[in-house]
Formats: C-alpha cells, sequence, structure tokens
C-alpha cells in the first residue's frame, strides 16, 4: 500500500513538473523578454519548486545536488547582474540550465519508462522529456552562438532579458521543424546540431508511443498471469 502511495505521489508530481516548465518557458521567458527583469526571481522560485519535486520522484544524492549547484548559479548571476556585468553570465545561465535539463530528464525519464501501469501522469511526463530536449538544445545553441560569431542568422547573443525567449523559440522550431525562417543556422556546427534537434524531434515521439505500448501491454500481462 505504501509502495502504491509512493507511486501515485511520483506520478501527480510528473505532472506538476511540467506545468512549471511550461510556466518558464512559455510565460516567464516572453514576460522578461518583454523588459518584466524581476521575473527571473520568478523563474528561481519555480525552479526551488522543480528541485523539491525531482528530490521527491528520485533518491539520487548525485542528482539532487546537481540541480542544487544550477539553482545556486541561477540566484547568483541574478544578484550579480544588479552591481555588475559579468561577460560570462551568459555562459554561466546556460551550463546550469543544461545540467538542469539534462539531471531533470534522466530523472523522469526513469519515472515515465519504468515499471507500472501507463498512467495521464507518466503521459504528461514524457512530454516533459520532450520539452526537456528543447531546453537542452536552447542552452548548447547559446554556448555555440557565444563562442562563433554569425553562428545563427537573426539572433544576437547578447546579455539581454530577451535572448532567453529567442533561443527556445529557435529550439522549439527546430524540434518540431516548423522552421519559419527568422532565425537560422549559418555555422556548419549550428547546422549540424540543427538537424540533430530535428531527427531528435521526430523519432521521439515514435520511440515513445512505441515504448508505451510496450509497457502497458507488460503490465495488463502480468496482472492476469498474476
Amino acid at each position: 500500500m505504501k509502495e502504491q502511495l509512493r507511486l501515485s505521489l511520483n506520478d501527480w508530481l510528473l505532472t506538476l513538473l511540467t506545468i512549471l516548465l511550461i510556466l518558464i518557458v512559455f510565460v516567464l521567458a516572453p514576460l522578461q523578454a518583454g523588459g518584466l527583469f524581476v521575473l527571473h526571481a520568478g523563474a528561481i522560485t519555480i525552479l526551488l519548486a522543480v528541485m523539491a519535486g525531482m528530490a521527491m520522484i528520485s533518491k539520487s544524492k548525485t542528482a539532487i545536488l546537481m540541480m542544487t549547484l544550477s539553482l545556486l548559479v541561477n540566484i547568483g548571476v541574478f544578484l550579480e547582474r544588479y552591481y555588475y556585468s559579468w561577460p560570462y553570465n551568459l555562459h554561466l545561465l546556460a551550463a546550469a540550465w543544461l545540467v538542469i535539463a539534462a539531471t531533470l530528464g534522466v530523472v523522469v525519464t526513469r519515472a515515465v519508462f519504468g515499471p507500472g501501469y501507463v498512467t495521464y501522469h507518466r503521459i504528461v511526463g514524457a512530454v516533459l522529456v520532450y520539452l526537456l530536449i528543447a531546453v537542452g538544445f536552447a542552452c548548447i545553441f547559446t554556448f555555440l552562438g557565444l563562442s562563433i560569431d554569425g553562428a545563427f542568422k537573426g539572433i544576437e547573443f547578447e546579455d539581454d532579458r530577451s535572448l532567453a525567449s529567442k533561443v527556445f523559440y529557435l529550439s522549439f522550431a527546430t524540434l518540431t521543424t516548423t522552421g519559419y525562417g527568422d532565425i537560422v543556422p549559418v555555422h556548419p556546427w549550428a547546422r549540424s546540431l540543427c538537424n540533430a534537434e530535428a531527427v531528435i524531434g521526430q523519432l521521439y515521439p515514435a520511440t515513445l508511443l512505441a515504448r508505451l505500448v510496450t509497457l502497458e501491454l507488460g503490465e495488463q500481462k502480468r496482472h492476469v498471469d498474476g
């Protein structure tokens, strides 16, 4: 009974984490691009909630440590921006969010594709993994744009409030193969990364569907045999 309650709580947390990430990417980032810099603090608050939820799903000390360090980097950059514009702020933020996307992605993937019935919350968790892929590539695009001038046409990698919204837009347009064309990869490495993300964006839904069906059939078989 205790184990069932734990699994049920984990399932609900998958939905909660998805909602929190959606708020950061699709609400707070555009609002910050509109000039509300204080919303960086809001993103940090939500990130704290994300870390708490992840800690309840996974007891991995390594995962909790990585998320804690990333949270501290976000807080440090937020406070530092009030006093001094350090030229490596974007590098730190990109690194921190890449760690967040990778760590949370591993934890959620294990919860989604672990043993048990395929519930609504697990499907939502699979969507969360899809969103985290886009966040991870957005961070990689930021590193590339900071390292190579003109790697992408239509976006300037400067430490301003709108950059997060722009790189999220670029990443999701690539992942979903929408390709509006207002921001395009120019450098060979940029094109290669975009190709990789586009391929993942196409393969992930098909792989996800097959895996979830396999899990559901396997659980039904165990239930019948039992």
